[in-house]
């Protein structure tokens, strides 16, 4: 599904990452964790078509994607759900999850598709009418992971999906991207919550300083010595 292979990206003149390689199977979730200023972030715009200064390759489906504008790699089937869930607060939940349904095939079921997301989310539904803006921050990252469902993604891209929540808003995000996942959908999830995310995923990456220190099944990542000391510092 995703395959990355040798992939640097900049800032300005400033590295940002170096010679990144990873990959997400069809119908896989996989965990990128590391210490906040790793870079995960600018791997997930990478892989976006946010972030145009990388070289390397970004293959999605078999089609490298590196260089094209972010529209055309959600054509492949990419959807992101950023850090700071980033909904449009002046607009009603409805409005905000009609924007996710930017590619033609979504946009033909979007009615479909707008129907799944509120069963998977049921307080959206009911507060279909209501600004976002309005909404708590649980709440936003639900409309956020349902904008971009409305896309009908093959890969979703999920940056920091617990930051700021309460524990058991954090419960339900989490059961819905297995959800999801279980859905068909392949995930790369971007995780400061290292047991969550390595609990729900099948394999994991840890990115240190731009690079990619280790990667493998999660299992064995949780007590990877490279993970306590780069992430928990311990």
């Amino acid at each position: 599904m995703l395959e990355i292979s040798q992939l640097d990206a900049f800032h300005g003149d400033a590295q940002a990452l170096w010679d990144v390689t990873l990959d997400v199977g069809a119908g896989e979730t996989v965990s990128l964790i590391g210490p906040n200023g790793a870079g995960k972030s600018t791997l997930v715009a990478s892989v976006a078509g946010l972030h145009a200064s990388v070289r390397g390759h970004i293959d999605i489906g078999g089609v490298d994607v590196v260089g094209l504008p972010a529209h055309r790699v959600c054509a492949h089937g990419v959807a992101v759900v950023p850090e700071g869930r980033r909904i449009f607060g002046q607009m009603s939940v409805h409005d905000n999850l009609c924007l996710g349904a930017y590619r033609r095939t979504a946009r033909a079921r979007y009615r479909q598709t707008m129907a799944e997301v509120f069963e998977l989310f049921p307080r959206l539904s009911a507060r279909s009418t209501q600004l976002a803006g309005s909404l708590s921050g649980g709440e936003q990252q639900m409309l956020a992971i349902g904008r971009a469902l409305m896309a009908r993604p093959s890969l979703l891209l999920l940056d920091e999906p617990s930051l700021g929540l309460a524990p058991v808003v954090i419960d339900e995000v989490f059961e819905a991207i297995t959800t999801i996942n279980q859905g068909g959908v392949s995930v790369l999830l971007v995780e400061q919550d290292i047991d969550r995310a390595l609990e729900i995923s099948t394999r994991g990456y840890l990115l240190a300083e731009g690079r990619i220190i280790v990667g493998a099944p999660s299992n064995r990542l949780r007590d990877n010595e490279d993970v306590r000391r780069d992430v928990l510092g311990i």
